[in-house]
């Protein structure tokens, strides 16, 4: 009987599709543990194929391949190393496609376990991809019954009281949970239920990363039966962690090792958009960023943010002044851009600008300049931006935040173009709070300068587009504070009309906000991706119709 055992945690950045790639990350993850000593090593869901792989994983020659490979993996186990449960797809004869976590030793492969609870909530549409698999007992390594769920399967305490029924002496969690806001402790919280429940020690490992609009943690951690941390790995870092286990009288348990604190606030959110546009952007083999500069705190924020992702070298900003730009934001502009040390070019859009008035001059003949007009500066400054893209290759990041894509305060064509966007899911008070936060912090593993990034007249000036003389955002909108109050109710919590008035916001304005996010959504349809941080971003996992009759606000008097 195995007495002691040391188990390898890779936590990895795994790139969906590629196949090769993360099959060498598996490999080097395997050699390093091998060199501690390792007799096991526990990789993330769907590690080999990516997560979450979509469609994608519908592709038959896709499964075959990747089916092909977990076999030569476990060939490799053959060498008497560390064995390896990794995750994968795995397809039956009948064509039934698992979400898959597979464990080779001993040079082939010594037991499949499939998951059992598929989300379909939120970012998830599992259900669509694969087939729930059977509840089952534990897997047997070396003498140890190791109880083995995948991600959602910890969300439920049924898999789990099957495992503990039918012998399980440790369980085993492999993970694609996605960051949010606080999604951290709602982990642990529910880790600790499953070890309170079952009576046995948990080991946690996430995967670590972006995709699209997603971006994933890490923060993989060890449990042990008395509920105490054991381990908890360092969040928004890849890392191979090998700790050692014991087995007693009480049954296992994990030596302690090291417990690093978990972020909170702005500084986790900082490092989502951070690894969120990296990984963007270099998954995807863009040698840059273009961003189009305005003096104003959203491009600032979002320039910042590029240079600590990639680098002020891989960064171009471009002012591009009309008739209403102020002498304030191009000298605005030009410190930020040279606080964090990127390029900044100046072209002007004036030129442009009155060609396209003349070339409209027969066909708006009779009316007065409104919106129209103004929309024009924006579109042209989308077309200079875009192609600056296709000249030199650089992807155009847009910098528009939630509040304003909320309720269509952006152009289409216009502000609107980009590959990706930093803010989408970032209301515009917290792009004040983290502006302040980034001019006092240096974020872990950021590329740009420590100190101040953003001037502080960006910051404090009253925010506006420039589109016309005197411009300033309140003139549309209600101040950003009672704005983004009123959007929370609405998007996040999907809050009743009357209980959003009763929170004190006037009934009119709440009415007005409601009107302005339903007929902005044929917008956010057009809308690039960008970094998912809250629990209901626009885009895969807040989809409501275009066409839409429904207004909450006319329905006050019943619902009241």
């Amino acid at each position: 009987m195995t007495n002691n055992l040391k188990i390898a945690l890779a936590t990895l950045n795994p790139t969906v599709g590629d196949i090769e790639g993360n099959a060498r990350k598996i490999l080097e993850a395997r050699d390093k543990a091998a060199q501690e000593g390792a007799d096991l090593v526990v990789y993330s869901e769907l590690v080999l194929i990516g997560y979450p792989p979509d469609d994608l994983v519908l592709k038959p020659v896709f499964q075959r391949q990747a089916m092909a490979k977990v076999r030569r993996l476990a060939k490799v186990t053959g060498d008497g190393g560390p064995a390896m449960l990794i995750g994968s797809c795995w397809a039956e004869e009948n064509g039934r496609l698992y979400n898959a976590l597979i464990l080779l030793d001993g040079g082939e492969i010594a037991a499949i376990r499939y998951k059992h609870d598929l989300p379909n909530y939120g970012v998830f549409d599992e259900v669509r991809v694969f087939r729930p698999g059977p509840l089952q007992g534990p897997v047997n390594f070396r003498g140890v019954r190791l109880g083995v769920l995948v991600c959602e399967d910890m969300w439920y305490p049924e898999v789990t009281e099957c495992l503990a029924e039918t012998g399980a002496e440790l369980l085993v969690v492999s993970n694609g949970s996605p960051f949010e806001t606080d999604k951290h402790h709602e982990r642990l919280n529910l880790a600790v239920r499953r070890v309170k429940e079952s009576g046995l020690p948990l080991i946690y490992v996430n995967q670590i990363g972006g995709q699209d609009e997603l971006v994933f943690d890490g923060g993989s951690f060890v449990l042990n039966a008395d509920y105490h941390l054991a381990f908890q790995g360092r969040c928004w870092q890849e890392q191979v962690k090998v700790l050692s286990w014991k087995r007693t009288e009480a049954g296992w348990g994990c030596e302690k090792s090291d417990v690093h604190p978990y972020g909170e606030g702005y500084a986790d959110i900082y490092q989502a958009m951070m690894l969120g546009l990296r990984d963007y952007v270099e998954k995807n083999r863009f040698p840059g960023v273009v961003i189009g500069m305005s003096g104003g705190i959203d491009s600032a924020l979002s320039a910042v943010v590029a240079v600590d992702a990639l680098g002020a070298e891989r960064v171009h900003l471009v002012m591009m002044p009309s008739q209403y730009t102020s002498q304030e934001s191009l000298l605005d502009a030009a410190d930020c851009a040279a606080m964090i040390g990127a390029r900044l070019d100046n072209i002007p859009i004036v030129p442009a600008v009155e060609a396209m008035a003349q070339m409209l001059t027969g066909a708006f003949a009779g009316t007065e300049p409104d919106s129209t007009e103004e929309n024009l500066q924006s579109r042209i400054r989308g077309m200079t931006l875009m192609a600056l893209s296709n000249k030199f290759g650089h992807m155009l990041l847009t910098t528009g935040n939630k509040s304003e894509m909320s309720v269509g305060y952006a152009t289409l064509y216009g502000d609107m173009c980009g590959g990706y966007s930093v803010l989408k899911d970032i209301y515009k008070t917290d792009v004040f709070g983290l502006s302040r936060w980034r001019n006092e912090h240096h974020p872990r593993g950021a590329r740009g300068p420590a100190g101040q990034v953003i001037p502080e007249n960006i910051i404090t000036k009253p925010p506006s587009a420039e589109l016309r003389p005197d411009q300033k955002d309140e003139d549309s909108l209600p101040p950003y504070e009672v704005l983004d109050d009123i959007l929370a109710c609405l998007v996040e919590k999907e809050m009743a009309f009357h209980e959003i008035v009763e929170k004190g916001h006037d009934a009119e304005t709440v009415a007005r906000i409601e009107h302005l996010l339903y007929v902005a959504e044929y917008k956010r349809r057009q809308s690039p991706p960008g970094v998912k941080i809250t629990r209901r971003s626009f885009g895969r996992e807040r989809r409501y119709p275009i066409t839409n009759g429904y207004r909450n606000a006319r329905l006050r008097d019943l619902d009241a």
